[in-house]
């Protein structure tokens, strides 16, 4: 990837953007002259010119592009806006009002603004379905794939998905700490200061109050996970709350968990016709043993959905759950090879939608 390059032959000026530079994680490319600059001029995610080579910059005709930051020195000279339209500048900054301004800059510039990493939403049909365990069961088949894997819970009461992955006493960000959150996040700083385990990052709640997620933090913070990673699975609550809302409009699927019955089932139809106005792809898994012999096929016909796949009863998984062993970590398990298979579906999709 390339790097932000800084335009300027003054020393002072120089020491401020690579100290800012270094507070954003982000590494430059330093051009003290326009001949320089042109090499890297086009590829350069951002390009930040000071003004002691506004002037020659313009002059040099190097071409017009995107991301060119005009840095001023001085409040009182009004043709520093001349300058900055000339050289082709979106923006004209000063300091030391613009450093957040500018960390936050060189931090965006490193992210690449084509990836779209997959959203995958899950949501029980009736309380207890398994949504859960098959968020988490998700996640590992991403990584097993080395994907970047993004795991977020999204159900304020629920038992949390911290608790399934043991996580819940690993440092990191919490919801409480991104609820007020609105706009742009620097994805790959918030992404890294996440509890990890087992190569996921995992975005759930503390031990304290739950509060329902305003939109605009769900919506930063889903963005965020489609710029720094691969796979975001996020594990929703049945009751669909602006948060959920927000999550389902995102996701370019959602398995809606439903246990083989016939009362599960008739729980799952309410969730089902609301879901599925919300989301473009909203999918049925039908999860076994039933107790009355109801067929995957049957629980299909009553809900109306595309059948992504009918899930086999996991051996001990309540006494897993129990000792804090994550479910679906290897393959060879029915949650593990289910998921994998419903991952590569999915992955297949996602090449279909990206080459029309």
């Amino acid at each position: 990837m390339t790097r932000p390059l800084l335009v300027t032959n003054d020393p002072v000026v120089l020491d401020g953007l690579l100290r800012l530079a270094a507070t954003a994680g982000v590494e430059v490319e330093v051009a003290a002259d326009v001949g320089s600059a042109r090499r890297s001029w086009a590829g350069a995610p951002l390009v930040v010119v000071g003004s002691d080579l506004l002037d020659r910059c313009a002059a040099s005709r190097l071409g017009r592009r995107g991301n060119v930051v005009a840095l001023g020195d001085d409040l009182d000279d009004a043709t520093i806006w001349r300058k900055a339209v000339d050289v082709g500048a979106e923006r004209v900054v000063f300091l030391p009002d613009a450093e957040p301004w500018l960390v936050q800059a060189f931090a965006d510039a490193m992210e690449t603004t084509d990836h779209a990493g997959l959203v995958v939403a899950t949501l029980g049909g009736r309380g207890g379905a398994g949504a859960t365990t098959l968020s988490v069961a998700l996640a590992h088949a991403g990584t097993r794939r080395e994907l970047r894997t993004l795991l977020v819970d999204g159900d304020p009461l629920g038992g949390g998905v911290d608790l399934v992955l043991g996580v819940e006493d690993l440092p990191g960000l919490r919801w409480p700490d991104l609820i007020a959150t609105r706009g742009r996040l620097p994805a790959a700083a918030v992404i890294e200061a996440l509890p990890h385990v087992d190569g996921i990052a995992v975005l759930s709640w503390d031990r304290g109050d739950a509060t329902p997620l305003p939109a605009e933090a769900v919506e930063a913070v889903i963005e965020a996970g489609r710029r720094a990673c691969d796979l975001v699975v996020v594990d929703l609550a049945r009751t669909l709350d602006e948060g959920a809302r927000e999550v389902l409009a995102a996701a370019a699927c959602a398995l809606l968990v439903v246990p083989a019955e016939v009362r599960a089932t008739a729980a799952a139809a309410r969730v089902a016709s609301r879901a599925g106005l919300l989301c473009r792809d909203l999918r049925l898994v039908v999860r076994g043993p039933s107790p009355g012999n109801v067929a995957a096929d049957d629980v299909q016909l009553a809900l109306g959905l595309p059948l992504a796949g009918t899930l086999k009863a996991e051996p001990h998984l309540d006494v897993h759950l129990e000792e804090g062993r994550p479910p679906g970590r290897r393959s060879r398990s029915p949650l593990g090879s289910f998921c994998d298979r419903v991952l590569s579906d999915l992955l297949a999709d996602q090449q279909v939608r990206r080459a029309a």
